[in-house]
């Protein structure tokens, strides 16, 4: 019998950023790193958020790959900086992070997990071009203001709860 073919439903480079991680002789690292929040939504991680794209260690050399959400994010230096201090307080300090802008970043990076903390935190992440109201989950939103509390979200209504809510935008 012929071994079955599995067709992925992630993008080829999340894909590809899962399977670092799980084949990754620096477990320990990518742990210590999972407890480093993103800034502006600070109930995920930046692995979570897709912004954490590699762990790599030779010797006491620790090198982080960072994708920006977009370029010239300004939570970038704090997601640096805190994963820094994490790794000092596991006592690693010769830390470099190399920001890589591709591929570029996109929503298709956010793991399920990120999307159910983001939707109890009041932010909305799309999926398959359709937006959900983080408080009350109606699918019956619009689009407010291309701008919303920071430059990689946009700012949408719930048409049935009223209420007003981030997302990000469908990068």
């Amino acid at each position: 019998m012929s071994e079955a073919k599995l067709i992925s439903l992630l993008p080829a480079e999340e894909w590809a950023r899962r399977e670092r991680r799980r084949c990754s002789p620096c477990a320990e690292l990518w742990t210590v790193l999972d407890h480093v929040m993103d800034p502006e939504i600070p109930v995920i991680s930046i692995y979570e958020l897709g912004v954490l794209q590699d762990v790599q260690q030779q010797g006491e050399a620790i090198t982080l790959i960072f994708t920006p959400t977009y370029i010239g994010c300004p939570a970038l230096g704090i997601m640096e900086e805190d994963a820094r201090v994490a790794l000092a307080a596991a006592g690693y300090h010769n830390v470099t992070v190399e920001t890589r802008l591709a591929p570029a970043w996109t929503t298709a990076w956010l793991t399920p997990e990120a999307r159910r903390k983001m939707s109890a935190y009041g932010v909305a992440a799309p999926e398959h071009d359709a937006v959900s109201c983080p408080q009350c989950g109606s699918a019956q939103t619009r689009s407010i203001s291309e701008f919303g509390s920071t430059a990689c979200k946009a700012l949408f209504r719930c048409e049935t709860c009223l209420e007003p809510f981030d997302v990000f935008k469908d990068l």
